[in-house]
């Protein structure tokens, strides 16, 4: 045995869930239920496994030759290459950061 309860649903979500309760020969409780444990199991189940990151490594070799991987002005010049205003090559980016250099 269950508990009684009662719970509001909109008119159109509990039509369409009584129609496809009938279709499957099946109660509207028994449908319910099911849905019910459906969610309560997905939501279990995302509790329960740690959250992992997906790789977002890429193929190569890594960097470009010549690229300045420990310079963190380099690194945000390279991301503005292109740009209006900006190097369009790493030499460029390099002869701007050598001038700007005491």
């Amino acid at each position: 045995m269950g508990v009684k309860t009662t719970v509001e649903i909109a008119d159109p979500l509990f039509e369409e869930a009584r129609k496809e309760a009938q279709r499957a020969g099946s109660t509207l409780r028994d449908l319910i239920e099911t849905g019910l444990r459906k969610v309560l199991d997905e939501r279990r189940r995302a509790r329960s496994q740690p959250f992992r990151l997906r790789d977002g490594s890429v193929s190569g070799e890594g960097p470009e030759p010549g690229v300045r991987v420990d310079d963190g002005r380099a690194l945000a010049a390279y991301a503005r290459m292109g740009m209006p205003g900006h190097p369009e090559t790493i030499e460029a980016v390099h002869a701007m950061l050598d001038e700007d250099e005491p």
